[in-house]
């Protein structure tokens, strides 16, 4: 696992000089998403799961499949009738994020981190961390527990820890943050004034934006970014209201927008990593039928790299005759599903999904529809974006056919996706490269 720091990139007589190591972990999605735009500091541009990396030992690996297995259930319990919401509720209270108001010192840690510090007492993360001193680097953890077995192990360079959410559990904060030596790269300001609140030191905070793919941005310039939404406004818009009223802004922001649409007006519909709401994708597809099969609505659903979900879509599919208009995205591994995922997205005019860290991704121009949350974090995912004012409530499903289009008429997607395009930072990835390779030291 541990590698010459001077890798020579594919196809290229350029060498690469990696920067960190960026770990992560396999609990859901969000926090391998989270890593995947960082992997150009990487050695090998990899990515490393602190859960099943490449000789775990065996004792490491059970405490973290147990901590994934109670997210998992976790994640499906809220789904069964009756007791499903109480005991969820319960469970919920551990990861629970207390109301920012009043103002007040929540430095003392929680169950959960007091937990967390007891097991790596025990020995937890030290044989990874004894790993990555071997050939010291930086260390971004888009994951709390791999940055606190760094700090306890003396790990002998910078721990960075990227908030994948736009609000945080005081999970994400050491023991003692008066005295931690951790850092953070948070993705919004209520995640920046939220460590403050925590007790983390103000110096130990860069408030970078979070860490959007480079496939979907471009350069610093967001050339690609930029080119996608000009083609999106025009289908998020169909009858030109909202382009008429604003066109001041759209000019400044994106300039000339082109003549017509280079494809056909696309909903992709993102299942979590738990497989939680799955019933949503074949709703909305009923629903709409009609309108895909007359050509004039194409759908995504995407399931990632669980077979069993591939297979409930394609059975649930099959028979409707819809053709390509209807595409599940899947891959067999993380890499593939997410290059495949990003790749998609450059023709996706609406994102329809549960307000976990793909929030963020409405700074794209890609106006969000919300799923039920799942956890008090996406709770306030869900308050961030009706906030900036990027994403909307999901209706019942199996009317989208009305509720959708009563919305895409008037523009109010199209308004949605430039206030997420304007008011959402999207140069985070770049941010926190430049502050690694110390270009600048961005701070609160």
């Amino acid at each position: 696992m541990i590698m010459n720091k001077k890798i020579k990139k594919e196809n290229s007589a350029k060498v690469q000089i990696a920067k960190a190591w960026v770990v992560s972990a396999d609990m859901g999605y969000g926090h391998q998403r989270t890593a995947f735009p960082l992997r150009d500091l990487a050695p090998s541009e990899r990515v490393i799961n602190a859960n099943h990396y490449e000789g775990i030992p065996k004792k490491d690996r059970n405490v973290w499949e147990r901590t994934r297995g109670a997210y998992e259930f976790i994640s499906r319990f809220k789904k069964i009738p009756l007791i499903g919401e109480f005991i969820f509720g319960f469970l919920d209270k551990f990861q629970k994020i207390l109301n920012y108001y009043p103002k007040r010192d929540l430095s003392g840690p929680s169950f959960g981190v007091k937990s967390n510090y007891y097991l790596i007492s025990k020995g937890w993360g030290k044989d990874l961390i004894k790993r990555f001193a071997q050939d010291p680097l930086p260390i971004i953890s888009t994951f709390f527990t791999p940055a606190f077995m760094a700090e306890s192990f003396n790990y002998p360079d910078d721990i960075y820890c990227v908030v994948c959410d736009a609000d945080a559990n005081r999970a994400w904060v050491p023991l003692d943050p008066e005295m931690s030596r951790i850092k953070y790269f948070a993705p919004c300001s209520w995640v920046r004034d939220r460590l403050k609140l925590y007790g983390v030191k103000s110096e130990n905070i860069f408030l970078t934006g979070y860490p959007l793919p480079k496939e979907n941005l471009g350069s610093e310039k967001l050339e690609i970014a930029k080119e996608d939404m000009r083609y999106r406004l025009l289908n998020l818009d169909p009858m030109g209201e909202y382009r008429k009223i604003y066109a001041p802004l759209i000019k400044d922001f994106l300039g000339k927008l082109p003549e017509k649409a280079d494809h056909p007006l696309t909903i992709l519909f993102s299942v979590g990593g738990a497989g939680a709401q799955k019933e949503i994708g074949l709703q909305l597809v009923n629903s709409l039928k009609d309108k895909i099969t007359a050509k004039e609505i194409k759908i995504i659903i995407s399931v990632g790299v669980r077979k069993e979900l591939k297979k409930y879509y394609e059975d649930g599919l099959a028979g409707l005759k819809l053709n390509d208009w209807v595409h599940i995205l899947s891959a067999d591994n993380i890499i593939e599903y997410f290059k495949k995922f990003n790749l998609a997205l450059r023709k996706t005019d609406i994102l329809w999904t549960k307000p976990s860290e793909l929030s963020f991704y409405a700074g794209l121009g890609i106006p969000i529809i919300i799923a039920p949350t799942i956890g008090s974090q996406e709770d306030f995912n869900k308050k961030w974006l009706l906030h900036i004012g990027a994403g909307t409530s999901q209706e019942n499903p199996k009317y989208a056919v009305e509720w959708l289009y009563d919305l895409l008429g008037p523009g109010d997607f199209a308004e949605m996706a430039m206030q997420g395009f304007v008011e959402i930072e999207k140069k985070g990835v770049f941010n926190i490269e430049n502050i690694i390779t110390g270009k600048h030291k961005l701070k609160i």
